[in-house]
């Protein structure tokens, strides 16, 4: 897939970050730049798609307008008019596709369930069959508690829906820099394809949890990676084989979201940003997501996370000539409204 696409969008869209304006105010937070991996050739595309009215005054998303908004966000991501469109390029039928959510922190602050029927919706559309679709995370307990209702051995013309702890972890590891993990087996003898449909949140140890730390969700040692700020567990985890191959996508929700306090939900810190951001790139997704944070931080007069100790390093790391996993340099970042 080209990130160039993210550069020619119809009238419509309006490029509003390319190391300018809106980043501009933050821009200084980057930590170690110049260390991260020589600039791609092209900008990483992150598309964000917000809707003022997705409550229309209450409390929960409006499904037809959160439905709305993500087909704003792949539309201008991938370029393309037809909805459904984008989701037959990241996918194929008779490919079994992954959606791996963030539920530790129970309803408050977990991936939206709606966003996720959403999703299906256009998997299905798109010519996947229901039961080739796997919502999941790390524990059944956890999904149930986040709203999704599980179904390990659904019927015809349903979704899948389980947690890790239902099949457990493979029992040979992989490894890479300072991370030896066991696999849930949903991803690797399940998935074909896996979109990470993480969310936006402050996390106590890492500074902040987005794209790439979703991933935690996905091995059987999570805890053993927190040493140094996540840093770099993060990027190191992102870099087992079998996460780099099958993790395709990532549409991030930003419905609701939280500036301080995490990863647990306190409701004194979450605020409803009525977003979702889009990207191939997961460095390039997790830096803006920062940015995103850190503006919120300063309107509710909080220091930086660098400032109060927890930077999230783990960005750039992911971005050094070890791991290339995208980029973190702002001038190569184009952040499209749709």
């Amino acid at each position: 897939m080209d990130e160039r696409k993210g550069t020619s969008r119809r009238g419509f869209l309006k490029t509003y970050v390319a190391g300018g304006m809106a980043l501009g105010a933050v821009d200084a937070l980057a930590l170690n730049t110049a260390q991260a991996a020589p600039a791609p050739a092209a900008k990483s595309t992150v598309v964000m798609a917000t809707d003022a009215q997705l409550r229309g005054g209450g409390e929960a998303v409006d499904p037809a307008r959160l439905a709305a908004l993500l087909d704003r966000a792949m539309q201008g991501f991938f370029g393309v008019a037809d909805p459904v469109a984008p989701w037959k390029q990241l996918v194929q039928p008779g490919q079994v596709v992954g959606l791996k959510v963030n539920t530790i922190a129970g309803r408050g602050l977990s991936t939206n369930v709606t966003l996720v029927e959403a999703i299906v919706e256009r998997l299905r559309q798109a010519g996947i069959a229901p039961n080739d679709i796997v919502i999941w995370d790390r524990t059944d307990h956890e999904l149930e508690r986040a709203g999704f209702h599980l179904a390990s051995s659904p019927g015809p013309g349903q979704v899948r829906c389980l947690g890790t702890d239902a099949v457990g972890y493979e029992d040979e590891e992989e490894s890479f820099g300072t991370v030896r993990c066991r696999l849930s087996k949903i991803l690797t003898r399940l998935c074909d394809v896996v979109i990470n449909v993480p969310l936006l949140k402050d996390h106590g140890y890492s500074g902040m949890t987005l794209s790439m730390k979703n991933m935690y969700g996905v091995i059987d040692n999570p805890n053993e990676c927190h040493a140094n700020g996540c840093n770099p567990g993060v990027a190191d985890v992102n870099m087992l084989p079998t996460i780099r191959k099958k993790v395709r996508f990532a549409v991030a929700d930003l419905t609701t979201a939280g500036y301080e306090g995490g990863p647990g939900y306190r409701p004194q810190y979450a605020w409803q940003h009525n977003s979702l951001m889009v990207a191939q790139d997961p460095v390039a997704l997790d830096y803006v997501g920062w940015q995103v944070i850190e503006r919120k931080r300063a309107e509710k007069g909080l220091q930086t996370l660098e400032a109060v100790g927890r930077p999230p390093r783990y960005i750039t790391t992911a971005a050094d000539d070890r791991h290339r996993l995208g980029t973190n340099d702002p001038n190569f970042i184009s952040v499209v409204e749709a």
